[in-house]
């Protein structure tokens, strides 16, 4: 069977578990099971914190696992790789200091940096030359600094208005853009193409919707420029020979936008539907 990690708890965890289900898994019904088995699909699950899902994968403890890139590259866990970034989870690293005092990441050379991440920080601040005396903390870096046990801080940023309420700016490059991602132990094990291919098929569902509408059979080209579709649409006659009927996937992002250009060609009776799986 295929030993699958998958996070019991955080922002990655009930995304990733509407994910398995939607590619066809079993999921655990009492949010306290630790250890569920699919047979039908020959799987197993295991429910892991989140920072222990790259060490249990890298180990080869677990055959695959659903876990943060910023989590896989803090555990440093030379066993575990990513295979598939699984486009949820969003979320972007930066540096933080007191207004003024930081411009670059070489302004921290010998300065005190907190953060939950420090493997993470560590190689990046590795990979530019750059010596701090990292402070780990187990979140809520940013009251750091105001509490003097450090200069600086490393953390997650959104919008930034939590650093600023703490009386911090934003400096420096991007340490990282991390999102959920598929990661794999050193010897890819069988099971793992089935499971990549099905998690393909819930992004592409996710991120498109069928078209269908009729056309006057002559706009056919005009309306391929706005719809082309993945490989090409699918044309059928209809009973009056100068019309066809129309079957395109668009993606869902924007899809309103193409319909209006659709009507204004003279498309009609144009649909949009949901997919709810897909193998391309």
């Amino acid at each position: 069977m295929l030993r699958i990690a998958v996070p019991n708890k955080g922002s990655l965890a009930e995304t990733a578990s509407e994910m398995l289900h939607e590619a066809g898994y079993i999921g655990r019904r009492d949010p306290k099971d630790l250890h569920v088995i699919d047979p039908q699909n020959e799987v197993e699950f295991f429910y892991l914190r989140p920072k222990d899902i790259a060490t249990y994968v890298g180990s080869g403890a677990l055959d695959v696992g659903i876990t943060g890139r910023d989590l896989l590259l803090d555990a440093r866990m030379p066993g575990a790789r990513e295979i598939e970034a699984l486009g949820f989870g969003d979320s972007t690293f930066r540096f933080a200091g007191p207004p003024g005092r930081f411009t670059s990441v070489q302004d921290l050379q010998g300065a005190r940096v907190a953060t939950a991440y420090p493997g993470l920080v560590d190689a990046f601040l590795d990979e530019h030359g750059v010596a701090v005396d990292l402070v780990p903390l187990d979140g809520a870096v940013e009251s750091a600094v105001r509490l003097g046990v450090a200069d600086a801080v490393a953390d997650v940023v959104s919008t930034g208005t939590t650093l600023r309420q703490a009386g911090l700016e934003i400096f420096g490059p991007v340490l990282l853009q991390s999102e959920a991602v598929l990661i794999t132990s050193p010897t890819q094990a069988e099971g793992t193409d089935t499971l990549l291919r099905r998690l393909r098929g819930v992004m592409v569902a996710r991120r498109y919707v069928m078209v269908d509408y009729d056309l006057p059979a002559d706009l056919v080209d005009d309306a391929v420029k706005i719809a082309p579709g993945i490989e090409s649409p699918t044309i059928a006659p209809l009973r009056d020979p100068a019309w066809v009927a129309v079957r395109v996937m668009v993606a869902r992002k924007g899809v309103n936008q193409v319909m209006d250009a659709l009507y204004a060609i003279g498309a009609r009776a144009i649909l949009v539907t949901a997919i709810h799986n897909a193998r391309l």
